[in-house]
């Protein structure tokens, strides 16, 4: 059975220095960020933002049409590889659409892409730098 959480939303942004600016003059404090991404621990959860594109190419999906990508993903962590290959397959056996499968990440971590009946994504991932489970 899949542990009913959220990990971490990921933004996808059109500029991730000026988002994460935005978030920042809320009074959000960042808590790790790079030029490529930003993350804000919210309360139960994890803000992510990523460049736009880049977080398409991540989950392998096209961003041209206009219906693959919304701009957005779900994560759902678990604490090590062999947990992301058993949740990512209980997510396929519900009825989620395969959409990449997992594998190690050149951030050091494992991660895998499926979509929600609605074709909404949720990346299943073990990252080694953070406790998100």
């Amino acid at each position: 059975m899949v542990k009913p959480k959220i990990s971490l939303v990921t933004l996808g942004v059109r500029n991730v220095a000026a988002s994460k600016a935005f978030y920042e003059r809320l009074g959000w404090a960042c808590s790790s960020d790079h030029d490529e991404v930003a993350f804000f621990e919210l309360d139960g959860v994890v803000l992510g933002l990523y460049g736009w594109d880049d977080l398409a190419n991540d989950a392998g999906v096209a961003t041209s049409d206009g219906s693959a990508f919304r701009g957005h993903s779900l994560a759902h962590n678990e604490p090590s590889p062999e947990d992301v290959d058993r949740v990512f397959q209980e997510f396929i056996d519900a009825g989620a659409s395969f959409v990449k499968q997992p594998e190690s990440t050149p951030w050091g971590g494992y991660s895998g892409y499926v979509a929600d009946l609605d074709g909404h994504l949720w990346e299943i991932a073990f990252n080694p730098f953070n406790d998100w489970t």
